[in-house]
């Protein structure tokens, strides 16, 4: 496994972890769940960058869910479908060296081995409508 998945994975736990309990200060929750990775928490840095950017983003990130959601009541879906959709559409908006369509594969992998095997259609089915409003290239990073 690559170390950028890796990352990505950690970045996925965190979201899940945090949407679960969002009451510690975010760098404090980084703090305790870095700690408890295998790994020194500056391998996980691309990871951790990805973390704190979604949650900076979180309003902007949950707004394009509930709106491509259609017909899902934001508070029913999955909580960890709802982690790798906040990771792939932040970095969708927000990193312009990560190429759409990257990102979308990587959280179509992740939904394939976390969640339920329907989850890819449906994390499928918002990220693609959501990657035709972008104003960039889908299949290169953008910098």
């Amino acid at each position: 496994m690559s170390v950028r998945r890796e990352n990505r994975i950690a970045a996925m736990q965190f979201l899940y972890q945090w949407g679960v309990d969002s009451t510690m200060p975010v760098t404090e929750a980084l703090r305790l769940f870095f700690e408890s990775k295998e790994q020194p928490r500056e391998y996980y840095s691309f990871g951790e960058e990805l973390a704190v950017g979604a949650v900076e983003h979180l309003e902007e990130v949950d707004n394009v869910i509930r709106k491509y959601a259609k017909n899902w009541d934001f508070d029913r879906i999955a909580r960890i479908d709802l982690a790798i959709l906040r990771l792939a559409i932040y970095e969708m908006l927000h990193r312009r060296d990560i190429p759409p369509i990257v990102s979308i594969n990587e959280a179509i992998d992740l939904s394939k081995d976390f969640s339920i095997p329907d989850a890819k259609r449906f994390i499928n089915g918002i990220l693609d409508q959501f990657k035709l409003t972008l104003d960039r290239p889908l299949r290169k990073a953008d910098i």
